[in-house]
């Protein structure tokens, strides 16, 4: 999977590296200079929707049982850096954030269980922004190949979310119980308590009607405040546009980037979007692809730091656990989750 990942990385690499050539370094590169510092600042703007969706995730919990707003939007940092900076098919920042709820004294069962609803929630929510993202682009292009495209992958993500909402009511893990037991043998009951104590963790947050709306409706705000990136990043490109523009943007190219998930950072894919998406809302060429490269670039502003501390976090505790004796994985480490909470 790795080998596959790093190879489709590479061809999108090859892509993005040939559009850019072919429409002109020089005049990207000319657009990207009148931004300026304001590439800073349009980055940096992220932290707005990074910290709904902390809350977002943390009304998931009962008041009683849940960790901070600071610390969730220090998960959040790292799930989102994980994802969408490491070759791990945007799943890998789930089992980074979850190690982090376990170590803030979080039982498994409901730490596990929260991730899963509040990723079920992501992609029914992000489905309504694209919805909506779609509905904004009609009214402003006629282009029926790009709004085709588009309103194709929704066509077939309609069952893919139904199916995944089914399934977790019905026990989604006891249908896999066998299948990752196979995999991780007695690790895996080990590490959630067993495939019917997390349906049954699932179960229980479904249960809580009002954190379910809240969670919902604050993503779908987090989604929309994505915009501001594109709103503020074009407006420094001296190239602004209307809210409706950039929401048009921002929902569409997060399908993109999320249809393209087995592609590291959807390499490649997310440029070709700004491209087409770009020219659908009159912008030229050389502006979308100086954008695309601003979103590059707000990736590493923003989430670098992230894995920095991240990986600063995980060597204090194993430095620790080794000093002790123990060691991250051995049960004097892992089998206290209350007595080891990371500073951040």
């Amino acid at each position: 999977m790795i080998r596959i990942a790093l190879l489709l990385g590479l061809a999108g690499i090859a892509l993005a590296t040939g559009l850019v050539i072919y429409q002109g370094v020089d005049a990207i590169v000319e657009a990207l200079a009148v931004a300026g510092i304001g590439i800073l600042w349009a980055s940096l703007f992220h932290v707005v929707p990074m910290a709904l969706n902390a809350r977002a995730w943390q009304v998931l919990l009962p008041r009683g049982d849940r960790p901070s707003l600071p610390f969730f939007a220090w998960a959040v940092w790292v799930r989102e850096a994980v994802n969408g900076l490491l070759p791990v098919a945007r799943i890998g920042g789930e089992v980074a954030s979850a190690r982090l709820l376990f170590r803030a004294g979080v039982e498994t069962g409901p730490a596990v269980a929260s991730l899963v609803v509040d990723m079920t929630l992501c992609i029914a929510t992000q489905f309504v922004f694209t919805v909506a993202g779609l509905a904004l682009l009609l009214r402003r292009t006629d282009d029926a190949a790009a709004v085709g495209g588009v309103a194709l992958g929704l066509a077939v993500s309609v069952p893919l979310v139904a199916a995944l909402l089914a399934v977790q009511r019905v026990g989604l893990f006891g249908l896999l119980a066998k299948l990752f037991r196979a995999m991780f043998g007695s690790r895996f009951d080990g590490l959630v308590g067993g495939a019917a104590a997390l349906d049954a963790a699932v179960r229980a947050l479904y249960a809580r009607r009002a954190g379910l709306a809240s969670c919902t409706l604050w993503q779908l705000v987090a989604w929309a405040a994505g915009a501001g990136e594109i709103w503020l990043a074009l407006r420094y490109l001296g190239h602004p546009v209307d809210t409706a523009d950039a929401l048009a943007i921002e929902a569409l190219i997060q399908a993109v980037s999320s249809a393209a998930f087995v592609v590291p950072s959807a390499i490649g894919v997310q440029e070709v979007g700004f491209f087409v998406l770009g020219g659908a809302v009159g912008l030229t060429h050389e502006v979308a692809l100086a954008l695309a490269l601003a979103r590059r670039a707000r990736d590493v502003i923003v989430f670098v730091p992230a894995l920095i501390a991240w990986q600063l976090v995980e060597g204090r505790l194993w430095w620790r656990g080794r000093y002790r004796g123990g060691g991250l994985g051995s049960p004097s480490s892992a089998g206290s989750t209350k007595s080891v909470q990371p500073r951040v």
